[in-house]
């Protein structure tokens, strides 16, 4: 009896993930997929379509590093409520004129601004301890929240268009697979792997 396809797809994409350990560096060690491929090829063979997701996550995370070097050696506190706000009702506005459902998108960013935070306070902590590794230069931090703004909207469009992906059973292991290829594709160091992590629980629905 040959096997469905979405059952398919989830086996596949079991697999693959669960062929990668990442060590405790953060690298990966390839084990073979079937005796034919390791896991970082077969992973690039084909993406998760959770994978523009997740790589829009960690393009808004990536942003973090800027927003703290902005923020450093200033009063501007990592929490900023009045900001939060006004990103989760922007971001609520724009998934209802899409069709997306406007609480979940608010959940799912929720998730994302606690993961920013993540990186600013480990960056924080990092400068704070190593006074040589801390910036030298502040980024307009007006500049970066127009970018920011860019990457938000872009997800937002993303995960309207995954929300048939992320309402199935495969939606996890989907979302296990896109974190490693991203994870894999961009060299995240530990820091910020921990937050994609943060950014993601809420993807799925389930």
């Amino acid at each position: 009896m040959r096997t469905t396809t979405p059952l398919r797809r989830a086996l596949i994409t079991v697999t693959a993930t669960a062929a990668v350990v990442l060590t405790a560096t953060g690298s990966a060690v390839a084990v073979p997929v079937c005796g034919t491929a390791t896991a970082p090829h077969a992973a690039a063979l084909s993406l998760s379509p959770l994978h523009p997701v997740v790589e829009l996550a960690a393009e808004r995370l990536a942003t973090a590093d800027l927003v703290a070097a902005a923020k450093w050696g200033t009063d501007s506190p990592i929490d900023d409520p009045a900001r939060e706000q006004q990103v989760l009702d922007n971001v609520a506005a724009q998934a209802q004129q899409l069709g997306a459902d406007p609480d979940e998108i608010r959940t799912i960013f929720r998730d994302q601004i606690e993961a920013n935070k993540v990186v600013q306070r480990g960056l924080f902590q990092r400068w704070t301890d190593h006074p040589d590794e801390a910036p030298t230069t502040k980024p307009d931090l007006t500049v970066v929240r127009q970018q920011i703004n860019q990457i938000t909207g872009a997800l937002v469009q993303a995960l309207a268009d995954s929300a048939e992906n992320r309402g199935t059973f495969t939606c996890r292991p989907e979302l296990a697979l896109a974190t490693f290829q991203v994870h894999y594709e961009n060299h995240l160091d530990a820091l910020h792997t921990r937050a994609l992590h943060r950014a993601l629980p809420s993807i799925c629905r389930d």
